[in-house]
């Protein structure tokens, strides 16, 4: 796979002040590795031979779906489903006391192309994060000013700041913790104001900013908190 594919200045996904940073980050490497695969890179021998081997987990084979062609997944399928015939399904593969379906293997482990490939570009960009986090307090100053960091990347964030001195590492921890902690405290009051609402005693109270409150805290939880993807519309 080409190193630049999933480039992108790390301050670029700090600009906006909207959802966690990190969250647009994965959006950013989904999207793109989702058009890669499934536009030139499909006919690109190595590619094929890590498609072929790992397939896709059932998120992203709906993601690839959303865009690419029906005749590039095709392509992909097909030498997908020879491999995964030859594995599973092969005289070398059945075990040795027949089983049904003529000894076919047990499902393999879910493996996906996107996925693996997210996590490695992930871990780059979040090298990249330390380090202007290490050596540029503009950069400090940006990553204060976010809104939030959801619950999966907070975690991410402070197992990454081993990486960093130990100088370093504390007060970052300490911002992300903030971060993540201030947006909680907000979505949990907002979901225990959407709870009340419903008393007949606040028929016509104020809704305030708790309409949205249950999508917001999900996406806080399930690490999708971000602005949209290409039509910048919140999916939070």
């Amino acid at each position: 796979m080409r190193e630049d594919i999933c480039s992108i200045p790390i301050s670029e996904l700090f600009e906006p002040k909207k959802g966690c940073p990190i969250c647009r980050m994965d959006a950013m490497l989904e999207s793109r590795l989702a058009e890669y695969i499934t536009g030139a890179a499909m006919m690109e021998p190595d590619v094929r031979i890590e498609t072929n081997r790992l397939g896709f987990c059932s998120h992203h084979f709906d993601r690839i779906c959303e865009v690419g062609s029906r005749l590039s997944i095709a392509l992909i399928l097909e030498s997908h489903l020879k491999e995964v015939e030859e594995r599973a399904f092969s005289a070398k593969a059945a075990p040795k006391k027949k089983k049904l379906f003529g000894g076919a293997a047990a499902p393999e482990k879910e493996t996906c192309f996107i996925c693996e490939n997210m996590e490695k570009n992930r871990n780059h960009l979040v090298d990249s994060l330390l380090n202007l986090w290490g050596k540029e307090e503009e950069f400090r100053r940006l990553f204060s000013e976010q809104e939030c960091l959801c619950l999966h990347h907070a975690h991410l964030l402070e197992d990454a700041a081993s990486r960093l001195p130990k100088k370093a590492a504390e007060p970052f921890c300490a911002e992300v913790r903030r971060l993540s902690q201030s947006y909680l405290q907000t979505v949990e009051a907002d979901v225990t104001h959407f709870c009340r609402m419903f008393d007949y005693r606040n028929k016509d109270g104020d809704w305030g900013n708790s309409r949205d409150a249950i999508e917001r805290a999900i996406a806080y939880l399930t690490g999708r908190l971000y602005t949209g993807r290409e039509d910048g519309e919140d999916k939070a």
